[in-house]
């Protein structure tokens, strides 16, 4: 049977609920909401293997912001939705070496634009290694992070897990922050969400091409994934609008993926908020000013 796709547990948890009504309890799974520099923010939690199954997801915790305001160009919004992504990604880095080596992969592909957020993340990430082991009189009280673009296999012929993992053992970070595309099920959360998870990633999600999973099982460290919906599923997208219970089948349209009009800008905007979020959680005694000036 065709189902709804989406790699958000908010809506997974969503269609659950319209399938078994709102008065039923999910077990395994919690929910909860709340706000943080005036954005929303839902925290779903995958207890156990009952939620697992329910929603499709690894256990872990999935926190997804709401950032309608970029789209509308609300005051000071740039950096309060970047200090937003910083507050939370700090909360999912709680018990990790706060000194420790963090290794930030984007994931995806650069010449297609619903893809690229991950490659242009790295653009906007402020990357410390280097500095702090030569020139520690200046940036030995920074945090060290390193950051890599892993190109899709069809660019380079190597998996980008495969990548992730090799570096990995080179430079042996704490953590890693994997940054992907996602899809939705909803026209209104493309572009305007930003989900962070602590369960890991799987490359190419979001346009559907599964590959090998970025988490801590294949990396060795904790993978902290940070994803941004680009896309929605043709046939996902036809239910939704009519209401159908069930995907229709689009036939030779089956693999259509619809994206914005604009989603150069989107992208453009997203990857510069989570570049700065990422970097502010990474180092916390830094400001958004501080960041324009040395990644400027």
């Amino acid at each position: 049977m065709r189902i709804r796709r989406t790699d958000l547990a908010l809506e997974a948890r969503e269609l659950w609920q319209e399938g078994a009504g709102q008065a039923d309890r999910l077990s395994g799974v919690e929910a909860r909401e709340s706000s943080r520099e005036g954005i929303p923010v839902t925290t779903v939690e995958v207890l156990d293997e009952e939620g697992e199954r329910v929603l499709g997801k690894p256990r872990g915790r999935y926190v997804t912001l709401t950032l309608d305001g970029v789209a509308r160009r609300e005051e000071d919004i740039f950096g309060r939705a970047a200090r937003a992504v910083a507050g939370e990604l700090a909360d999912l880095l709680q018990g990790v070496d706060p000194e420790g080596l963090v290794l930030v992969v984007g994931l995806g592909n650069r010449s297609i634009t619903p893809d690229a957020i991950g490659p242009k993340v790295r653009d906007h990430t402020l990357v410390t290694r280097h500095l702090v082991r030569q020139m520690p009189e200046y940036f030995g009280d920074m945090r060290p992070v390193a950051s890599l673009a892993a190109e899709v296999l069809g660019n380079t012929g190597v998996e980008s897990g495969e990548v992730a993992r090799a570096v990995c053992q080179a430079i042996r970070p704490c953590c890693v922050v994997a940054v992907d595309a996602l899809a939705s099920r909803s026209l209104d959360r493309l572009c305007r969400t930003v989900q962070l998870s602590d369960t890991g990633i799987t490359p190419g999600s979001g346009v559907g091409n599964h590959r090998v999973g970025l988490n801590q099982e294949s990396l060795g460290v904790p993978v902290i994934a940070v994803g941004v919906p680009t896309v929605v599923d043709g046939a996902t997208l036809a239910a939704d609008l009519t209401g159908a219970e069930v995907p229709p089948d689009l036939g030779r349209g089956r693999e259509l993926l619809v994206t914005p009009k604009d989603i150069d800008s989107q992208v453009a905007d997203l990857a510069r908020i989570l570049g700065y979020g990422i970097s502010l959680a990474l180092q916390p005694s830094l400001g958004v000013e501080d960041l324009d000036l040395l990644l400027g």
